[in-house]
């Protein structure tokens, strides 16, 4: 038995509106007016009202190269992980006192926005006084589904050593990643989706004495699941290129939600005898609008039970890894009571998803 018992949320400095953005992209790309008008309205339609990100607007309007842009990410990407973290360990809302960095047994760290060597747990280790025998494990290349995956990771390795502590960073710098010279579609939806966020959660083992740390309803990780369609890498992903990473994003994921992603859940579901009424909520990685009302379509659920990933991506847009643990971090927020059940759920380049059967107990 794994528990979630804390989560951190760091986050980024710059705050702007969609529609300030929508008109910023408008002078950086050089567009005639009827593909203004073909494109644009993307960003009206995205359900995303506000963005946060570790650069300032005027950023975007310079010209960067590879180099540069993975140099900031390595500075910015640690200082807002230590943020996060810290933010976790010592979290008042979860936690009755707080968890030692001594205390962690393993960190977990998730991205694919940058590219570090050592990776950033070796930098985040060396500014906290974690224990340098501390366990490692980078995840890597995960995109959008990385932060649900990294759960499984710390469900796997706290079950294995059940008197453990698990430490989950999920650190996505978006905005770094910005291609200014690309005007191909997929490019302008990231650029009306995409944000920059940094959370961190902690995963404890049933034997662990920290359990005694947790306040409130605990949340169990119950089981996990991962399964990768055959032959779509096309779907989502990076094109690594000269001037840095450039966003593949398929037009076709809102129906692989609908066939795809529902069977996965299905399957999942009827492997644990459990009946899809039985679910309370869905913790679900909101990819973008559509998404999202695919997942609803998909289950026919009513949309108060996606109604968290709903506020994370208004009020965030896609953080990329570390947008489920926004919505989880919500949720836990709420304080969900009885033996209610919920579904974490993620999706990413592979074209994969990830599931969770989380728990919820007085």
């Amino acid at each position: 038995m794994t528990y979630i018992c804390s989560t951190g949320i760091s986050t980024p400095k710059y705050n702007i509106n969609q529609q300030d953005i929508k008109h910023l992209v408008k002078e950086i790309f050089r567009y005639s007016s009827r593909q203004v008008d073909r494109l644009l309205p993307v960003f009206d339609n995205a359900a995303v009202k506000n963005r946060q990100f570790v650069v300032e607007k005027s950023w975007f309007q310079e010209d960067h190269s590879f180099e540069e842009k993975n140099r900031l990410y390595e500075k910015l990407a640690k200082d807002y992980s230590l943020k996060a973290i810290d933010h976790c360990l010592h979290n008042q809302d979860f936690l009755t006192d707080k968890i030692p960095y001594e205390a962690i047994d393993t960190i977990i760290f998730v991205s694919s926005s940058g590219i570090a060597a050592p990776s950033m747990d070796a930098y985040l280790i060396n500014e906290r006084p974690f224990r340098y025998d501390i366990k490692r494990m980078p995840l890597w290349g995960l995109g959008c589904a990385g932060g649900a995956m990294g759960l499984s990771k710390a469900y796997d390795w706290t079950n294995a050593y059940p008197d453990k502590i698990a430490l989950v960073v999920c650190t996505e710098l978006c905005s770094l990643t910005f291609q200014k010279g690309d005007i191909k579609k997929s490019n302008i939806i990231g650029t009306a989706l995409f944000a920059d966020g940094i959370s961190a959660t902690l995963v404890i083992g049933k034997d662990s004495p920290y359990r005694s740390y947790s306040k409130g309803p605990s949340l169990k990780i119950k089981s996990t699941s991962s399964l990768l369609k055959p032959n779509s890498s096309s779907v989502m992903g990076w094109e690594v290129t000269n001037k840095g990473l450039e966003v593949i994003f398929s037009k076709s994921i809102p129906s692989l939600v609908e066939s795809f992603w529902k069977e996965h859940v299905e399957s999942f579901l009827k492997e644990l005898d459990i009946k899809e009424d039985e679910i309370h909520s869905y913790i679900a990685h909101p990819g973008g609008k559509k998404v999202l009302q695919a997942m609803e379509d998909a289950l026919q659920c009513s949309r108060d039970k996606l109604k968290h990933s709903y506020k994370v991506l208004s009020e965030h847009g896609n953080m990329s890894s570390a947008t489920v643990l926004y919505v989880l971090n919500e949720w836990m927020k709420e304080g969900i009571n009885g033996n209610n059940k919920s579904v974490l759920s993620a999706l990413g380049p592979g074209f994969s998803s990830e599931l969770l059967l989380l728990e919820w107990n007085e």
